[in-house]
């Protein structure tokens, strides 16, 4: 397994930030290899991605959602992974946003791209693009500002 750890800081205030990353459907907008994000309810998420030319579907459950300080998620089907995006206020007008991931490849090609270096570079291009698309709009396309609760051990 690897983790792959990665922030960017954008101008934009934290809520601004927040807002648009739990607006699912648009990351394929700033996502190299997101085909699409559906927010099946509240808490899961179906993807489509592709990576090393492998076109892979899974579902993803949000675990932890607390309001301009982090979303965290695992998958629940198909290629393991987990991971936690946190929103740090830098100033009242910008916002650090750090994605920290923990990847498991399947299959020959994901296990050579992950040894390559390639998700870490997805990662901090993912994040570019995503300073880059919402500084451009300066605003949110959408909001989600509700908890989800850490399960319990």
């Amino acid at each position: 397994m690897s983790t792959v750890t990665e922030s960017v800081d954008v101008n934009v205030p934290i809520h601004t930030a927040y807002n648009q990353w739990t607006q699912f459907a648009e990351f394929p907008e700033f996502m190299e290899g997101v085909e699409e994000v559906n927010q099946v309810t509240d808490t899961m998420t179906h993807w489509r991605v592709k990576m090393a030319g492998v076109t892979r579907e899974f579902d993803a459950q949000i675990t932890e959602q607390i309001p301009d300080e982090r979303v965290a998620w695992h998958s629940t089907e198909g290629p393991e992974h987990a991971g936690v995006v946190t929103f740090h206020r830098t100033g009242p007008d910008t916002t650090r946003v750090t994605t920290q991931m923990d990847v498991d490849p399947e299959g020959f090609l994901e296990t050579a791209a992950d040894k390559a270096g390639l998700l870490k570079r997805r990662a901090k291009s993912d994040l570019k693009r995503f300073k880059e698309f919402i500084e451009r709009r300066g605003h949110e396309t959408g909001a989600w500002r509700g908890n989800v609760d850490r399960p319990e051990p």
